[in-house]
């Protein structure tokens, strides 16, 4: 008897009426559209949903949010690049009858020059950390001065006479 009652539900079809056959006759794509590429889309699409799922409705708000602010950001760092590329190929290096700067050194001939203009940057760069470092200890804010930091304060002197000796060279 059971196995009748199973063949029977093989056998029978249901009703569907010309809408529901339509519908399932119907193809799933879009027309031209490579099926490999929908199931990639498909799976990314079912993976954001996965990682969406247990978040609040606020918490997938701020998500989009965030995104959106992550694209304009790269999109104004583009456009503030380009800008300033071009600002950078409008501008030309005068020589004028003033004091050489380290800058004005460095041409783009002068490979020593450009070199020159590094360790200078560098070297100031160092002496002002120096002086931050020292107001740091004389107004307090650092109450024990590290080894480390006793050693940058130890190198003042010689980081200005190596200052000192480039920018004569220039």
């Amino acid at each position: 008897m059971m196995c009748k009652s199973l063949l029977c539900k093989a056998v029978i079809k249901r009703y569907e009426n010309k809408f529901v056959k339509f519908f399932k006759s119907k193809p799933d794509l879009p027309p031209g559209l490579n099926p490999d590429e929908s199931i990639k889309s498909k799976q990314q699409q079912s993976k954001q949903e996965g990682e969406l799922a247990g978040l609040s409705k606020s918490a997938k708000r701020n998500l989009k949010r965030k995104e959106k602010r992550k694209q304009q950001q790269e999109s104004d760092g583009t456009a503030e690049a380009d800008e300033l590329s071009q600002t950078l190929q409008k501008t030309t290096i005068a020589g004028g009858s003033g004091n050489p700067s380290p800058q004005a050194a460095a041409l783009p001939g002068d490979h020593d020059g450009a070199e020159k203009a590094k360790k200078v940057k560098n070297l100031k760069k160092k002496l002002r950390q120096i002086d931050e470092l020292q107001q740091k200890l004389d107004s307090g804010e650092i109450k024990q001065a590290t080894k480390e930091q006793l050693e940058k304060l130890s190198r003042r002197k010689q980081l200005m006479e190596e200052l000192e000796d480039l920018e004569l060279g220039l």
